[in-house]
């Protein structure tokens, strides 16, 4: 017995022994496999941000929750963490042997390099905001608003202990505000003040914001409710909102107050020039942007160019449709200006039209749903909802827009469509804009890479500007190509006018950002051309201002999609499959377009060499 028990001694030993050492390589030292180290940065990265773990969503409301009543640091030592982390994160994967990797590592070892390339060259630009952002506080994705959609949209309350960390994270909202507000402060210093309309708009937003009585406000009304669904035990509740109007009162509605304040005291100082010129390094600041967002090495003025040329383009095949439907006077402008303006394609601007809009997107996309896997191997499980942009933001923001879902599904994919006037979107501009922000766009792009278990995280929740915009934007085309247009004359100037829209942006961001041209010069060219809504026209040019060189990866990626479908289409002939070529897209996840192309040659040089062998064997 004796022998016995002290052989399974050394057993239990060498077992305990073998899996410390196991554990000690997965966590800090090297890990056996690329996969693991790759995991474990994405986790290390995501631990350091609540509101990260939140949208992947594993952790919130588990026994081990720890963070689901945070906000994120917002700071300039947050920052430089950041900064060391990424270049400590990119020498350990530098350190790997790329040949020993197989084929889907040696993809990600240059997507993820390539992105902490892009982290890093932000270093070079000490005037940007702690969150890395040129304007931390502006109209269309501004801190002061993303936070409170963060709150409404993203966090879940499932259970009582989410309701408890929702009144938490909104009492540290209040701290964030007035971190922001010495931050722009700092930058004001370094001479980046915000344009004097993206003040005014931001000062707009945020008084809409705490303009109701603190116990109306959406933020306190969405926990009322949100409470109140899960069954929620009723004087823990009452107790629960009370607290949460406290927190409004004392600390929210104060935050918002001074930083209000503060962008009246920065509007005395700002100027109305609209691009990154004028700022010191802002020409190389803007080149940077532009391999960040497009991942190519074109110049602003290639980029001028081209989209000129297809605005040229565009605008002779909607010369032509418009005609077909008997429009044949003033230029394509003019027609699309008075097509907009019809009344029969309009629904009431008023709860019951806006009610009507999200019927009719639901259905657009139901349709489209039904057609999926003729077109696509992988159709996800992940659910998409439809929902209104939040009233308090809906003036600055963009005309739709996306947010992705949970990693475990548990949060749906949703496309919000901005409502403030439905005369914006006439119901023959629906469906393109429910094709890119959902199916097969958006939604469909997303939820694939997350559902693909084989892949480390950074992949399947990767998210690259000219690759995804790329996709939604090449959506739009293919449910041309798919016949989604057949016999709609309306519908299809409504795909043209979007590209059309796509166009444009790449000679207003530019013209702005580059070629120093103003806002209004922006505008009354995009709304000359386009034929769109003045405010939705507005509205879409300052946002390009806060965030340059983001509007020209829409039509870069879609380019460079369609040309790879091309080169795919006259190099397999007959053998070419739409659906295989889908699967080559979307089941690796974003990567920047130079790696898009080069899998793209690989896959077909892998084609080439079954179609010989299969020659030889017959």
């Amino acid at each position: 017995m004796r022998w016995f028990l002290k052989g399974t001694t050394l057993v239990v030993a060498f077992v305990l022994l073998g899996a410390s050492y196991f554990v000690y390589r997965v966590v800090w030292g090297t890990p056996f496999r690329f996969n693991d180290l790759l995991n474990r940065q994405a986790i290390t990265a995501a631990l350091d941000s609540p509101q990260t773990l939140t949208q992947v969503g594993v952790t919130d409301g588990a026994w081990y929750d720890l963070t689901s009543g945070k906000l994120d640091t917002y700071s300039l030592a947050e920052r430089e963490k950041i900064f060391a982390r990424t270049r400590e994160f990119d020498a350990q994967i530098a350190a790997w042997d790329k040949a020993s990797l197989n084929p889907q590592e040696q993809l990600s070892y240059d997507i993820v390099r390539w992105n902490y390339s892009r982290v890093l060259a932000d270093e070079k630009y000490p005037w940007l905001g702690a969150n890395r952002q040129l304007y931390p506080v502006n109209q269309a994705f501004g801190i002061q608003t993303e936070l409170a959609n963060f709150l409404l949209s993203t966090h879940q309350i499932t259970n009582a202990k989410l309701a408890r960390r929702y009144v938490q994270r909104l009492n540290a909202l209040g701290h964030v505000l007035d971190a922001v507000r010495g931050d722009i402060e700092r930058q004001a210093e370094a001479g980046v003040i915000a344009p004097d309309f993206v003040i005014d708009r931001s000062i707009e937003e945020m008084k809409a914001l705490i303009a109701p009585i603190p116990g109306e406000n959406p933020l306190v009304t969405h926990l009322a409710e949100k409470s109140a669904a899960i069954g929620m035990d009723g004087a823990e509740r009452d107790t629960l909102v009370n607290s949460t109007i406290a927190t409004m009162l004392t600390t929210v509605y104060p935050a918002y107050r001074r930083l209000i304040a503060e962008e009246k005291r920065l509007r005395a100082r700002a100027g109305h020039d609209a691009g990154v010129w004028r700022l010191k390094d802002g020409g190389a600041y803007y080149a940077d942007q532009f391999k960040t967002l497009t991942s190519t090495n074109l110049t602003p003025d290639e980029i001028h160019a081209y989209g000129l040329s297809e605005v040229a383009r565009i605008t002779a095949e909607m010369d032509a449709e418009l005609k077909s439907v008997g429009l044949t006077q003033g230029t394509v402008g003019e027609r699309m200006d008075a097509l907009m303006a019809d009344p029969r394609f309009l629904y009431p601007n008023d709860d019951a039209g806006r009610a009507q809009v999200l019927t009719r997107y639901r259905q657009i996309l139901g349709r489209v749903r039904l057609m999926l896997p003729r077109y696509f191997a992988h159709i996800p499980k992940t659910p998409l909802d439809v929902r209104r942009v939040p009233a308090f933001s809906e003036k600055g923001a963009p005309g739709a827009y996306y947010e992705r879902p949970s990693l475990n599904g548990a949060r749906p994919g949703i496309f919000f469509a901005n409502l403030r006037d439905v005369a914006e979107t006439p119901m023959w501009a629906m469906p393109t804009l429910a094709y890119h922000e959902g199916i097969p766009g958006h939604h469909l792009q997303i939820a694939t890479a997350t559902e693909i278990q084989d892949l480390p995280l950074q992949r399947r929740m990767g998210f690259m500007p000219a690759y995804g915009e790329g996709w939604a934007l090449y959506s739009e085309h293919l449910a041309k190509d798919i016949g989604l247009y057949d016999n709609d004359p309306y519908g299809d100037l409504g795909r043209l006018q979007a590209e059309l829209f796509r166009a444009v942006r790449l000679v207003v961001d530019t013209g702005m950002h580059a070629k120093r041209w103003s806002r209004e010069q922006a505008i009354d060219y995009m709304q000359s051309t386009t034929g769109m809504a003045k405010s939705d026209v507005t509205a879409e040019v300052e946002r390009y201002v806060v965030w340059p060189g983001q509007a020209c990866a829409y039509k870069i990626g879609m380019k460079s999609m369609l040309d790879l479908r091309a080169q795919a289409q006259t190099k397999l002939g007959s053998r070419f499959d739409l659906k295989e070529f889908h699967t080559v897209i979307l089941e690796n996840g974003a990567m920047p377009l130079w790696l898009l192309k080069e899998n793209i040659d690989r896959w077909l040089a892998q084609k080439g060499n079954v179609s010989t062998m299969s020659r030889r064997v017959n």
